[in-house]
């Protein structure tokens, strides 16, 4: 059974569409012509070249149509056309026919299961059961996956492109668990490492050059330092420099002495040639060759110093980014400290050559800097050697990234994967039993085809129309077996083909007596026990009124076999725009039913409106709905009007409409005049309406006016009756409108 139809940019429907929900075993269609009834029924008949349209089948159990339109008519009957043969099952082998019965009861137990099957799979909406409990474990991984891009986003963010999507990342973590063997690192390693192959603008590092001290460390050693630098011990005043014990004291003096002239700086008395020539042999060449090389010593240790102290100094200005700049500024001041205490130490021994002095060593703290220097290189050329390779580096990174993330996932994983095994094992076995059960139900329509083939005839139905068509006076024709087998053609009484004689109202009506005879049967010598849905679309046209009456009961007993639950005919689709056929056919119907009507809006487009009872009660009563109707059509108001006009004063009589248009002036009196032209025969002022432009402001001048006509003429009671108007007070003008049962 059809539980909806959706109507979509077809014909004079428009893209936003129009449904039919809730759809019962009886559907009634009331519209006029030409809005969009025979569109709606063709959909029904072949949905499937209808690309924006759709049909909804209850239990996605899709049946066979039957469409009586137009569309049937043409393909059906035309004067050098046989009609195909109508087969129907004979009555005279009761074992076939039981035997029929029983495979169709087989066939509907089968439909029954597999509707079980299904529902298990899938649910009554199709968005339920195992597929559904499969849906929602696959959306819960998936957001337990996601927890981890939002996790790592900001740190991982380029290992996780070209995974922008939830799914998508999903897929990945799923593949990565599958074949991911990078090495496992910890949290802080990756990000580490991502921070280099990941950063923007990446450039190398700067390999620190060493520093040579060995040069500055051997001065430490040097045997001066530690040597007593004095004269010469056999000079005669050797022994009073002796007993001075300061040879430096006495060579500091030697400089005055020179300066003052061989005066004696102390006590100013000449001295003798003598004593000069001593001084002159007491610091002779070794000892001026020592007091050079203490010189030469700090000179040289002033020089190393310096140098290595300033490579120091450019090494912490530059910043290396894997150098502790920290501890190595410490580093470099102990170094500074120890090399001041070591100047100071060389410049006594250079004051006084006779000290022994001993410089603090450099050598552990120049180690502790070097290793310092190795470490950051090692990094930097780590860091380059990445750069050189950052393509592979990317690679190794991103897969190691993933590796981490699918161990983390690990136990969530696990368990969604148990689960997921043990719904895609219960939904594969349905599968396979829907599709075995599905296979039993083809082998028991052959058996049923087959069955039917034996006691086909297309007899009874040429006996049962000629039956039909002589009860109902039609006895200038019937039909009779073709030359041709499986096919009927019509004759005239005396045998002859009534080729082209047929007027339009037979023609219609054997096309219906055949239409209604072949939902009994089929068109081959199988397939007649088939479950169908049949569509009526206005079966009346072209028909005398008491041809009406017999097509209405006709289609009365098709209502009564879809209530009874015995016939194969499973739902019935009335369209019509003849209001007195859908009275007649609508009269006292039992069972489930749905109402509707098609018209079209004032954009020309069809609509589709529901309702509750039947909405048509006579053709009069539903012009006046149409005027009540406040989303009317402003293209179709006015011949609405002088219809209504036209049946009311015609009917009444008596009253003289050439006087109310008098009382009217301007532009009410040429509304007043295109309104009344119709009442009169043969009065119609085609141009009147040239003048007013059919807006809302118009439709408004309209609708006074012909208020303006019942109440000039004294029958404004029958126009608030019509309308559901009542006086709320004699006293006042004041109305109120009246609730519509």
């Amino acid at each position: 059974m059809i539980n909806d139809i959706i109507i979509k940019s077809e014909a004079s429907f428009d893209g936003q569409g129009q449904n039919t929900p809730d759809l019962k075993k009886i559907n009634f269609f009331y519209g006029a012509n030409g809005s969009g009834k025979t569109t709606v029924s063709r959909i029904i008949n072949n949905p499937d070249v209808y690309s924006d349209c759709s049909i909804s089948w209850a239990s996605n159990n899709r049946l066979k149509t039957f469409v009586y339109n137009q569309d049937f008519i043409t393909q059906n009957f035309s004067p050098d056309k046989e009609l195909a043969g109508i087969f129907t099952l004979g009555e005279h082998d009761a074992d076939v026919v039981e035997s029929i019965a029983t495979a169709k009861k087989d066939c509907g137990d089968i439909v029954i299961r597999i509707k079980g099957k299904k529902h298990t799979l899938q649910g009554e909406d199709e968005n339920s059961g195992k597929n559904k409990e499969l849906k929602d474990l696959e959306d819960g991984f998936i957001e337990q996956c996601w927890t981890y891009k939002k996790k790592y986003k900001d740190v991982f963010k380029e290992a996780f492109k070209g995974n922008p999507t939830k799914i998508k990342f999903k897929t990945r973590l799923l593949k990565e668990n599958e074949n991911n063997n990078a090495t496992l690192s910890s949290l802080e390693q990756l990000k580490e490492k991502a921070k280099i192959v990941f950063a923007d603008g990446l450039v190398k590092e700067t390999i620190i050059p060493p520093i040579l001290y060995n040069d500055l460390a051997g001065i430490e050693n040097a045997e001066i330092l530690s040597k007593k630098v004095i004269g010469k011990d056999d000079v005669d005043i050797a022994s009073m420099i002796k007993k001075l014990g300061n040879s430096d004291w006495v060579k500091q003096g030697r400089t005055y002495y020179n300066e003052n002239e061989e005066y004696c700086p102390f006590c100013q008395q000449k001295t003798e040639a003598s004593f000069a020539s001593s001084l002159e042999e007491y610091f002779n060449d070794a000892y001026l060759n020592d007091i050079s090389a203490i010189e030469t010593l700090a000179i040289n240790y002033n020089e190393f110093s310096d140098v290595i102290t300033q490579r120091i100094e450019s090494i912490l200005n530059t910043e290396p980014k894997y150098l502790d700049c920290e501890k190595f500024q410490a580093h470099k001041d102990v170094f500074n400290a120890r090399i001041r205490a070591n100047k100071q130490h060389i410049d006594r021994k250079k004051k006084e050559a006779s000290t022994i002095v001993i410089l603090e060593t450099i050598q552990d703290i120049m180690d502790e800097i070097t290793v310092q220097i190795t470490a950051a290189n090692a990094k930097a050329k780590e860091h380059n050697d990445t750069i050189d390779n950052l393509s592979k580096e990317k690679k190794s990174l991103t897969s190691q990234i993933w590796r981490f993330i699918v161990e983390e996932i690990k136990l969530t994983y696990e368990t969604y994967d148990a689960k997921k095994s043990t719904i895609n094992s219960a939904i594969a076995k349905l599968q396979k039993d829907i599709k075995d059960l599905q296979q039993r139900k083809k082998e028991k329509s052959e058996e049923i085809k087959e069955l039917e083939t034996k006691i086909t005839s297309i007899q009874p139905t040429i006996d049962a129309i000629n039956l039909l068509l002589k009860s109902f006076g039609f006895v200038g024709f019937s039909l009779k077996p073709s030359e041709q087998k499986g096919f009927y053609k019509i004759v005239r009484p005396n045998g002859e083909d009534v080729e082209e004689t047929l007027s339009e109202g037979e023609k219609t009506f054997i096309t219906f007596l055949y239409f209604y005879h072949l939902l009994k049967g089929s068109n081959t010598e199988s397939g007649i026990t088939e479950d169908r849905v049949v569509v009526f679309d206005d079966p009346v046209s072209s028909l005398d009124s008491h041809i009406l009456f017999i097509v209405s009961h006709l289609i009365k007993n098709v209502f009564e076999e879809i209530n009874s639950e015995s016939s194969n005919i499973k739902q019935v689709f009335i369209f019509t725009h003849n209001i007195y056929f859908h009275k007649e056919v609508c009269f006292r119907v039992k069972g489930n039913k749905t109402f509707w009507i098609i018209k079209k809006n004032n954009d020309n487009c069809s609509i589709i409106e529901a309702h509750q009872t039947n909405p048509i009660k006579s053709s009069y009563e539903l012009l006046w709905h149409e005027v009540q109707n406040p989303n009317r059509s402003t293209s179709t108001i006015r011949n609405t009007l002088r219809r209504i006009l036209e049946h009311y004063f015609k009917i009444l009589g008596g009253i003289k409409l050439d006087e109310i248009t008098g009382t009217f002036q301007g532009k009410e009196k040429i509304i007043c005049g295109a309104l009344l032209s119709w009442v009169h025969d043969g009065s119609h002022f085609s141009d009147e309406d040239l003048y007013i432009a059919c807006n809302a402001d118009t439709v408004e001048k309209y609708l006074e006016v012909f208020k303006g006509v019942f109440k000039e003429s004294k029958q404004i009671n029958h126009y608030n009756m019509m309308m559901k108007i009542v006086e709320s007070d004699e006293t006042t003008d004041n109305l109120k409108i009246a609730e519509v049962a």
